[in-house]
Formats: C-alpha cells, structure tokens, sequence
C-alpha cells in the first residue's frame, strides 16, 4: 500500500496508458472505489525533472507495475535543501 510521500515510476508495466513514464508524489491510495483485482485508484503529483509538483491528477494502475522509487521527505536533492542563513551578528556604534 501506498503512502503519503512516496515517490513512484508508472510505466507501461503499470498501465498502458503511460507510454511516457511519469513520476508521481502520491497523495493518498483511493480505498473507496472497487477496482478490479490487482489494480488501484490514487491521486498525487506529477513530477517534473527537478522533482517539483507540476499537476495533481488521479490515477489508475497495475499495482504490480508500480515502482516505488523513494519518499519525497527523505529524498531532497542537496541543491533543494534549504540553505541555512548565518545569523546576523550586531554590534554597538561607537562614537
């Protein structure tokens, strides 16, 4: 089962509707519709190369055909981390 975070590859293993592999941040596993056996809805971002969410879709797939690539929360490349700022550092006029 999929979570929150994960990062995964759906290719045409997944379904033959991704004839392009697209790279998915899931958002939440839809558990309310009845697919059939051994498929699933979900809904997440699609990715762009640098990993920034460019739509938020839902999607139909193979859950064999699924490659999980990641959790987005422990994969931040280190030119997309927050840079930390030196604190400022005050001093008194003098006169």
């Amino acid at each position: 089962m999929l979570k929150a975070g994960d990062v995964v590859l759906l290719a045409r293993s997944a379904s033959p509707q991704f004839a392009r592999p697209l790279r998915v941040r899931v958002i939440r596993e839809l558990t309310d519709r009845h697919p059939y056996t051994g498929w699933f809805w979900f809904e997440g971002y699609e990715l762009d190369p640098q990993g920034d969410a460019v739509r938020r879709r839902e999607l139909y797939a193979l859950r064999d055909g699924v490659r999980w690539l990641g959790n987005a929360r422990r994969e931040v490349p280190a030119d997309r981390r927050p840079r930390r700022r030196r604190p400022v550092v005050r001093t008194g006029v003098r006169a």
